[in-house]
Parts: structure tokens; C-alpha cells; sequence
């Protein structure tokens, strides 16, 4: 579920007589109650299980008071894309390819070879212009659009967040 699908979905729980609503996607579990307080978003909370022992762990969630009537969530990371958006929307010729997740970034498929793109490369669109690290998972990130990269925007080994620029291209 997105987030604003989530924001959606608060807003129609907060102004209807519904006092409590839970929706499970696979291991996400999103509980909203209402009543005579403020409602209620109890969400799941992220808990580090060590690598080399996968068990089972009991979902274990944490109370996230929310104001009634409008909701106006605060993320700092989606405020900075859009700032970064707008700066972008000056020129119309350089398109953007953006982080898909939150991880670590690597510019080259291994430490001893050479980075997937270059500043002045041309890029096919669906090329791997790099590898976000996700949980131990590698994800290919590919490029959304045909173009001669003119800047990159992250180095090798930085943490990346959703959203964020990695490439731009004209």
C-alpha cells in the first residue's frame, strides 16, 4: 500500500463513525481505531534480525498518534524531491533517473570493475545505470529514458533514499 493511499484511507476513517479497521498485506499490518480520542495509526515497528538466524519473530507494532480532521503527514524526504523537482522543471531537456529504494548505492557490479555509466555515456532506456543494496538484496537500477548522462549525482558506497536523484540525462 502507498502512502498516499495509506493518507487516503486515514482521512476517510477520521471522518466516518468507524471505530476501528485493520488491513494486513503479507507481513504489513496496519491497524487504525477510533473512538472518543483522536484516532489511532498503529503501524508496524522495524525490528533488525541478525543475518545468520532466520526465525520467526512475533509482528510487534508501536501507537502513532494522529490529529483528527485533516491529516498532513511530514516527510523530510519527500519535501527535499520536491524541492529538487521543482529546481529541475527549469530545464526540460534533463530527465532524472531517481532511487526506486532506500539502500546503498554502487556504481560498479563488483569493487574491481569498471562503473555501469560515465558522465557523457549514452544510456538506452532499461541500461543498469547502477545497484541499489536493499536488506542483502542487490537491485539493479535501470534508466527511465534514452540520453547522454550530464551528471551523477551520487558516488559509490552512498546511502540513497526514495526518491532521490541518482542520474541526470539530456
Amino acid at each position: 500500500m502507498e502512502f498516499k493511499e495509506i493518507i487516503e484511507l486515514i482521512n476517510t476513517i477520521s471522518d466516518s463513525k468507524v471505530t476501528s479497521f485493520t488491513l494486513e498485506e503479507g507481513d504489513k499490518k496496519l491497524t487504525i481505531k477510533a473512538g472518543d480520542k483522536a484516532p489511532q495509526v498503529v503501524a508496524p515497528q522495524v525490528v533488525a534480525m541478525p543475518a545468520m538466524a532466520p526465525q520467526a519473530m512475533p509482528s510487534q507494532v508501536m501507537p502513532m498518534p494522529v490529529a483528527t480532521g485533516a491529516v498532513t503527514p511530514q516527510v523530510e524526504a519527500t519535501e527535499a524531491v520536491n524541492e529538487v523537482s521543482e529546481e529541475n522543471k527549469s530545464d526540460a531537456n534533463i530527465k532524472t533517473i531517481n532511487s526506486p529504494l532506500v539502500g546503498t548505492f554502487y556504481a560498479a557490479p563488483s569493487p574491481d570493475d569498471a562503473p555501469f555509466i560515465s558522465v557523457g555515456d549514452t544510456v538506452k532506456k532499461g541500461q543498469v545505470i547502477g545497484i541499489v543494496e536493499a536488506m542483502k538484496l542487490m537491485n539493479e537500477i535501470e534508466s527511465d529514458h534514452d540520453g547522454v548522462v550530464t551528471e551523477i549525482m551520487v558516488n559509490n558506497g552512498d546511502m540513497v533514499e526514495y526518491g532521490q536523484i541518482l542520474v541526470k540525462v539530456k
